[in-house]
Formats: structure tokens, C-alpha cells, sequence
């Protein structure tokens, strides 16, 4: 955003710096969620790589999850002297942030204004897993509280406008605009100019309407034009003039901001004001499944006739969804207190909007799909990789969840388009999911089959759907006949960990692949071919063997798996052990899961336990797949080393699941973000 270009504005801002501290509760997190619903409604508070205190809403502009501006600007105004309560727009004090918590949906901010109002900003993405019709709306509420605290009444004017940067991640495109007054509502109603349908720049959609909306109510005014021009006539007047700016330009043009104020009057008691923002896209996502390519429609397409009534619809859900999503917030809550304590409680809470904000819910009421983005790590769409980690959170709370999710993938690869004799890794970059006709996706066929094949059963199993492993039995057997080539002793490849690089006989590749064998016999009876049952068992313990012999330093003081058959210096996380536990298969005999628990904690450092041989990092899912399958004093070791992760950590953007273990930073230079496998946190909840 351009800032104004005076000395005294300059002055200001630096005699307004924030000077006092703020609390965190359950923690400080690297980056709080202000409104994340879905791949391109995605918007988070970073933190500070100045110095500055991190977690703290005023003087801080609110970032895309690809750290681009995303220019949301608050004042409040008290008896005639204006303050800054969100962005960095250098014109004003700023208010005094007092605390920060969140939830499992909201992120709130409470502030002291001038020691005469307390000022809460409560951000709440709702989450609603077994409403998708709600799911589906890609909208996020702002409710802002003022109540005097000096037991007096205060003039009070508030102001919050949104940028052209949420329309475009090219801020040279140029965008259009107009005011609705309309269903007791002030909608500012923008988007791109050139509707450029199911592609992206800088990982922002090139198609869509945003809509930044409030109540039509007594005190409210409106104004689009410059930043400086439109927030200068709040500052100076405590009001907006009505006035539409009539240049549509670019987004970095005289940066045009869409401003909605409202004067609450005389003070004293609670007075609240509620703001929405969203995107409305009739398609969401392209794909190329059996048939013809087509652009597949938004789900809240199959509720509303209209932006007007969808945007309308979610403003006045309000109250149902604050009361629902108080309910989830102390579900989640409670169940991971019980499970393993507050320290799991900060975690769980902090990645629920992370998980849902990465997905995306398109075609109609009878044909759902799910559709995911593998945001920050290559943008892929549909990674089976990333679904496989972030499935314990659809086991936890809805696993209709698990087949909209894979159904893409199994239409794709029963067109017989797909040449390959495993299973595909992802369907191309989103929002297209086109597939791979020249087989060219990158490899990873063993962790890919045992993924597809552990994900259906969970499904099958918690649904009672055996008829759709019967539908897919012929992908199925394919997967199991490359399982049974690869699994026993798997040749050099990736695997999901595919930044450590290739590396043959990888003993927890191996055991996942095995898993995998031993769950097609329970698949086979299911299907209605229990006469393959007994050949897929038969392989699976067979092949264990040879991996207990091979995959495992027995002689080693705390005898522990090694990360490559006969390597017996080496040592990993066996997380995917879990398919086993998922699964309920019993199939892994208990003194392997006893074993790895004593053994974990020698691989412990400052924030986290080390996921392999090659060096220091770890990742979150896989440490809490790994705690879920411990001992107790185990589980409990890794869950208190990643709570004190994120209430310490070095990095600043939405939760990464990849971090050095010693200092707690980004290793290596990889910046994972605000991606979907924080679904793998609940991989304790998934087993209760």
C-alpha cells in the first residue's frame, strides 16, 4: 500500500508506535488466522521479521499466505482523536493491543483506545464439518466490539476498509468496482476486469467478485477511491462523503480501497458492528475426469441464485454460526485436553482453519467434490501425499470428507487416461485438475498405492460404502499388484518427504506398503472377492517378516527401526505405522509400537523430535502420527515440545509443518505454509 508522502504523517506514525505488551493465549502463534475459508480467501498476521513484537494487529498490514499485502485498514475514532487498530497506513496513533487468543474458528484482538474504550476485533472463519452447504461459501466475518472502560460516554466512529489486493496477486491488473445498497446491507462489490477463468497470479485467483460488506443502519457511510484521499476523510471528519470513484484502474494505481464507516454515537455500554468479506465464483475448479474437460461450479452454487442472495444469506448467519462454532471450538477443546492435555489443545486449535482453508467444496448437491490446494510447497491440486496427512483430521470430523476428496482421483484414473500401473500423485496445479495422460506426474508409487489404499478402507470402514470398493476394485487390485512388486524391498524412490531426496529399501516406505497388503484382505471380503482375502494376508505377513528382520538395530541398547533396511546407524519416525492403528487391522504385533516409544525420546532436542538420520528438521504431522501411537510419557513429550515450539518459534507465516528441531526456524531456506497436512494434528483425536 502507498503510504502518505508528509513528514508529519511520518512523525506520527513513529510517536504512535505500540509501546505496551500484549498477551497470548493459548499461545503466540507465528501467524494468527484472520480470515482463512478457502485457497483464495486466505488472509493471516504474520509475524515480525523487524524486530517488532509479533502477533500485535495494529501497524501490521494483514498478508496473504504467500505473504503478499492484502491491504485491511482499521481506525477508531474517540472523541474526535483517531487511532490505528489494524494495517500500517502511517497517519494516526496506534490503539493498544492488550491481548490476542484464538480458537479453533476465531482469532480475537482486544485493545485499550486512549484508556477511555476497550476495542475487541474478533476475526471468525466458521467451520462447519457436516454442513456444506455452509462449508462452502468462501466468506469470513469481522465483528467489532467498542464499550467504554472510564465509566463514561465517548464519541465513537469506526472505520475499516479492504484493497484492490485481495482481486488480483498482480497488483498491475486493473480492476472494477461498484456500491450495492441492497437486503439491509452496504456491499462494496469488486473484481478483475479481465476475468481471467482458473488461473492464478502469485497464487491469488484471476476470476471471481469479492464482496466487503456491513449492516444498512443508522451511522453507516461509505466512500471508494484513493487510500490516501478516502482514509483521510475519516481521519479528518469521522465519517466517509458517499463518493464512488469512477477511474477503474490497476490495483497499485492510486491503490483504490473500498471503506465502510460507521458513527455508534455516544458510548458506554457494548455496541457492536459486523463486517463480512468473500469471494463468489460460479466455477471453482477445472477438471478432466471421465468426459470432457469441464469447469465445475462452486457447491453454494446449488443453494443461491445469486451473489446477492449468497452474500445476504451469510450476513445474517451470524448468530447460527457464532453458536456453532462455539459449540466446535470446545469440542475440539475439550477432546484434545482429554487426550493429551492444554499443550495438545494449543495445537489442534491453531491448525483446524489452516486444514479447511486449503480446501475447496464444487459441484452440486448429489455430486460433491472436494478439492485441495498443496499451498506453498508446488500448488499441486489433489496431491495424494498431502491428502494421506491431513486425512486424520476428515476421520476426526467428517469422513464423507475422505471420498469427496479421492473420488477426483479415482474418476481421473478410470478413464484410462493415466498410463501409469500405480497410483497417480496429483492431478496437475490448482484450480485445474487435469490429470496426467503422459504419466508424467512425479513419482512416488509406493507411497502413493499404500495412501490410496489404507485412505478407502478408512472410508469403507467408518461408512459402511463397501460398494464403493467394489466400484474401484480393479484400481485397487492394480495398486496392490505394484504393492506386491515394491513393498517387501522398495526400490530407490521418493517418498512423501520428497525434499530429504531418493533413497532405496526405506524401511517405513516398506511397513506402509505392507500395512497396505494386509488392509486389501479386509478390502477383498468387503468388496465381494473374499477369495483374494487369504493371498493378500499371506503377502503382507511374509513380507513383515523379512521387514523385522531387516528393518529393525535389535541389538542397538534401545533397539529402534533403522530409516534403510541393514543401515544400523540410522533411525527415523515410524509414522506410518498408523494405517495399522487407523485401520484396526491389529496387525503390527504392540512390541513394535512399545519399542519406537522408548525410543523416541533419545532423538529429542529444544523444540521437537528429530524425524530422521539426515539431519535435524522434523515435521508436525508426522509427530503427532508417531505420539498418537506412544506411550503415554511419550505422547506427552512430543505434544509439550511442539506446543512450546509454536508458542517460540523463529518462523513467521502460517503454521509450517517442516522446522529444525534445535532453534526452531525454517531449515534450510524451506518456507512450508499454510498447508493442509496440519489435518495430521489430530491424528491423536482420529484414534480416540
Amino acid at each position: 500500500m502507498k503510504f502518505l508522502q508528509v513528514a508529519a504523517a511520518a512523525l506520527l506514525a513513529v510517536a504512535g508506535q505500540v509501546d505496551a505488551k500484549s498477551t497470548f493465549s493459548p499461545a503466540r502463534p507465528p501467524a494468527a488466522p484472520l480470515a482463512v475459508r478457502s485457497p483464495y480467501l486466505n488472509v493471516w498476521l504474520n509475524g515480525r521479521t523487524d524486530g517488532g513484537e509479533s502477533g500485535v494487529l495494529p501497524s501490521q498490514w494483514p498478508r496473504f499466505w504467500t505473504e503478499g499485502v492484502q491491504g485491511w485498514q482499521g481506525y477508531i475514532k474517540v472523541d474526535g482523536k483517531t487511532y490505528n487498530w489494524m494495517g500500517n497506513h502511517p497517519s494516526t496513533d496506534f490503539a493498544n493491543q492488550t491481548a490476542q487468543r484464538y480458537t479453533s474458528t476465531k482469532t480475537e484482538f482486544v485493545m485499550d483506545v486512549g484508556g477511555k474504550v476497550e476495542l475487541t476485533v474478533s476475526f471468525l472463519s466458521p467451520v462447519f464439518p457436516e454442513d456444506h452447504m455452509r462449508q462452502s461459501i468462501p466468506f469470513a466475518y469481522m465483528n467489532v466490539e467498542v464499550k467504554a472502560i472510564d465509566g463514561r460516554s465517548h464519541s465513537v466512529q469506526i472505520y475499516s476498509d479492504v484493497s484492490g489486493e485481495f482481486a488480483s496477486g498482480d497488483t498491475g491488473a486493473v480492476i472494477q468496482w461498484e456500491h450495492q445498497q441492497a437486503n439491509g446491507l452496504h456491499s462494496h462489490h469488486f473484481w478483475r476486469q479481465n476475468q481471467d477463468v482458473f488461473n492464478e497470479a502469485n497464487d491469488q485467483a484471476s476470476w471471481g467478485n469479492w464482496y466487503w460488506t456491513t449492516k444498512d443502519q443508522r451511522g453507516v457511510s461509505y466512500q471508494i477511491g484513493e487510500d490516501t484521499v478516502v482514509r483521510s476523510q475519516f481521519v479528518n471528519n469521522g465519517h466517509l462523503d458517499g463518493s464512488i470513484d469512477s477511474q477503474f484502474r490497476a490495483v497499485r494505481d492510486r491503490w483504490p480501497v473500498f471503506a465502510l464507516s460507521r458513527d455508534l454515537g455516544k458510548v458506554k455500554g457494548s455496541v457492536t458492528t459486523l463486517f463480512t468479506i468473500g469471494i463468489a465464483q460460479d466455477e471453482g475448479i477445472q477438471f478432466h475426469g471421465n468426459g470432457d474437460k469441464q469447469g465445475l461450479p462452486s457447491l453454494w452454487k446449488s443453494y443461491f441464485d445469486n451473489d446477492a442472495d449468497l452474500v445476504k444469506f451469510f450476513y445474517n448467519d451470524y448468530s447460527y454460526s457464532l453458536e456453532h462454532c462455539l459449540s466446535l471450538d470446545n469440542r475440539i477443546e475439550a477432546d484434545s485436553k482429554s487426550v493429551a492435555g492444554q499443550d495438545y489443545a494449543t495445537i489442534t486449535t491453531l491448525a483446524l482453519r489452516q486444514f479447511y482453508g486449503a480446501i475447496q467444496l464444487v459441484g452440486t448437491k448429489d455430486n460433491i467434490k472436494v478439492f485441495m490446494k498443496e499451498i506453498s510447497s508446488d500448488s499441486d491440486i489433489q496431491t495424494v501425499d498431502v491428502i494421506f496427512p491431513a486425512f486424520p483430521a476428515m476421520v476426526y470430523l467428517n469422513h464423507d470428507l475422505i471420498k469427496w476428496t479421492l473420488e477426483p482421483l479415482l474418476e481421473y484414473q478410470k478413464s484410462g487416461r493415466y498410463p501409469n500401473k500405480w497410483a497417480v500423485h496429483d492431478l496437475g496445479r490448482y484450480p485445474r485438475a487435469l490429470g496426467y495422460d503422459d504419466g508424467n506426474d512425479e513419482p512416488m508409487p509406493l507411497e502413493e498405492c499404500g495412501n490410496m489404499v489404507i485412505m478407502m478402507l478408512a472410508y469403507a470402514q467408518r461408512s459402511g460404502d463397501n460398494k464403493w470398493l467394489a466400484d474401484n476394485w480393479d484400481l485397487l487390485t492394480r495398486w496392490a499388484g505394484y504393492l506386491e512388486e515394491d513393498a517387501k524391498i522398495p526400490a530407490h524412490q521418493l517418498s512423501t518427504d520428497d525434499f530429504a531426496g531418493q533413497l532405496a529399501n526405506q524401511t517405513n516406505l516398506a511397513i506402509k506398503g505392507i500395512i497396505a497388503l494386509e488392509a486389501m484382505s479386509e478390502i477383498a471380503t468387503r468388496a465381494g472377492h473374499d477369495d483374494q482375502k487369504k493371498h493378500y494376508s499371506d503377502v503382507a505377513h511374509e513380507y513383515y517378516d523379512f521387514w523385522y528382520e531387516h528393518g529393525i538395530n535389535h541389538d542397538a541398547a534401545t533397539p529402534h527401526t533403522t530409516l534403510a533396511y541393514n543401515d544400523m546407524s540410522s533411525y527415523g519416525l515410524l509414522y506410518n505405522l498408523w494405517g495399522d492403528k487407523v485401520l484396526k487391522l491389529n496387525f503390527i504385533p504392540d512390541e513394535i509400537y512399545k519399542m519406537q516409544s522408548a525410543w523416541y525420546p533419545n532423538v529429542a532436542n529444544e523444540y521437537g523430535m528429530v524425524l530422521d538420520t539426515r539431519g535435524t528438521l522434523t515435521k508436525t504431522d508426522w509427530e503427532i502420527f508417531a505420539a498418537s501411537m506412544s506411550e503415554t510419557s511419550t505422547k506427552l513429550q512430543f505434544v509439550k515440545l511442539i506446543a512450546k515450539w509454536i508458542n517460540e518459534t523463529k518462523t513467521w507465516r502460517a503454521l509450517t509443518d517442516l522446522y529444525d528441531t534445535k532453534d526452531g526456524g525454517y531449515p534450510r531456506g524451506i518456507e512450508f505454509t499454510a498447508r493442509p497436512v496440519v489435518g495430521g494434528l489430530f491424528a491423536i483425536l482420529a484414534l480416540r
